[in-house]
């Protein structure tokens, strides 16, 4: 049988301009992530990591000498959230009264409100998003992204048995690949998705035609002052 470990990318920058890097704690999560893998004798046979500077550098911090070479898969990137709400957002608030106070209360708020509001306008956004109602060109849609995480997910099962394999990557992907393996409907993938904490592992065991969930969401690894949700 086979082993694949999803890990969340550490704390990013979610409020500031640049939203794709690790924070100084994201950094310090990265590290913990390679010291428990170091500490528990795992090595991967395969280390894959998305596109995006978060999920890369948590890699690279993770990282022992003793690790294959880091592989980048483009379909491991997160959903577009900048985009939802950027783009698609504003659309929203246009044809719904109640999002749009949802907006303004969000842009009023501050910490450590800040975050509390922000979930309440970001998942508001991403039902409309999964369901089809809200569309934009310039966004990827809800489907493309499940067929694109989904395409990864098969190529990965289908490695030789025995193998390792550590994904670095984002919520939204891990929650699509934990609803596929439990056969959960998409709606699961984006409850699951707000779960996920920074620099958390989640187990799969592969092999043989079959994958099964070991584990969902661990931070164990991490000391409670390290742990964080966005």
């Amino acid at each position: 049988m086979s082993e694949l470990r999803l890990i969340r990318h550490g704390q990013a920058t979610p409020f500031e301009t640049d939203t794709d890097r690790l924070s100084p704690l994201g950094e310090t999560q990265a590290r913990a992530v390679g010291a428990a893998f170091q500490a528990e004798g795992w090595v991967p046979t395969h280390v894959l990591h998305g596109p995006l500077v978060r999920q890369r550098r948590t890699a690279q911090l993770a990282a022992a000498p003793d690790w294959p070479a880091l592989d980048t898969d483009a379909r491991l990137a997160e959903f577009d959230g900048d985009g939802l709400i950027r783009t698609l957002a504003p659309l929203l608030a246009t044809q719904d009264p109640a999002f749009a106070a949802q907006v303004a209360a969000f842009r009023a708020s501050a910490a450590p409100e800040r975050n509390r509001t922000f979930q309440a306008l970001l998942e508001t956004v991403a039902d409309a998003w999964q369901s089809g109602r809200l569309t934009h060109p310039d966004v990827e849609p809800w489907a493309a992204f499940r067929t694109r995480v989904l395409a990864a997910l098969a190529d990965l099962l289908a490695l030789p048995g025995g193998s390792r394999v550590a994904v670095f990557t984002s919520g939204g992907v891990i929650g699509v690949t934990v609803a596929r393996v439990l056969d959960a409907p998409d709606a699961a993938a984006l409850r699951l998705n707000w779960r996920v904490r920074n620099a958390s592992v989640t187990r799969l065991t592969f092999g043989r035609g079959r994958v099964s969930l070991d584990s969902f969401n661990e931070e164990a690894h991490l000391p409670r002052q390290d742990r964080s949700w966005r």
